[in-house]
């Protein structure tokens, strides 16, 4: 459909192009057709804010602590991570695979930048629920802490609860994931930490 789109526009671009030679209103609607276009190409253009990216391709092994409420000791967990450049550099895809709470696990995410929004956008899907994660968020300029917001639906209440995610970049060979979530007492507090670790 997109391609059926982006085929009219550039047809529609190129027979005003023609027609302005003689009319000046038909100069206008090229212009702005050319306007649109550029636009519509800069949007889709992946650029630096994706390719600071790049750290968190390649294949890690993760150390995974979940924290089941406030104060409690962690749960320990592992896996694998597998990330890759998806869609010609424009997504991050994660696919892990591992342990939560002693049984098999396994989960899918995208991770980029919207060129529209100015933010850094990410999905999340796993085998413990049916329901997709969306979140937004800024980097700092250096590239090196990534903070997210998002919600994940309440199995329990049915209703939307509020989650907070930093990832940190140590280097090339290392990041980290930490989650916060709202206790007991609705206040937020770390729910989970990954440490990744690129295998080599």
């Amino acid at each position: 459909m997109r391609c059926r789109i982006l085929a009219a526009t550039v047809l529609v671009a190129l027979t005003a192009t023609l027609a302005a030679a003689d009319d000046p209103k038909a100069q206008a609607a090229a212009d702005q057709q050319k306007a649109e276009m550029d636009a519509m190409m800069k949007a889709a253009t992946p650029g630096d804010t994706h390719k600071k990216l790049g750290s968190m391709v390649g294949t890690f092994s993760c150390d995974v602590k979940m924290f089941m409420q406030p104060g409690a000791p962690p749960t320990a967990g592992g896996g694998t991570s597998v990330n890759s450049w998806a869609l010609d550099g424009r997504w991050v895809q994660q696919q892990f695979t591992g342990t939560f709470m002693g049984m098999p696990f396994s989960g899918i995410g995208y991770t980029g930048y919207d060129n529209i929004k100015k933010k850094y956008v990410g999905t999340w899907m796993d085998t413990m629920t049916t329901s997709v994660m969306v979140s937004s968020g800024t980097a700092e300029p250096d590239g090196k802490s990534y903070t997210f917001t998002s919600s994940m639906d309440d199995p329990l209440t049915g209703k939307p609860s509020p989650v907070k995610e930093k990832v940190t970049v140590v280097d090339d060979d290392h990041h980290m994931l930490e989650m916060w979530g709202p206790g007991p007492d609705g206040k937020m507090f770390k729910m989970m930490e990954i440490m990744y670790s690129r295998k080599k």
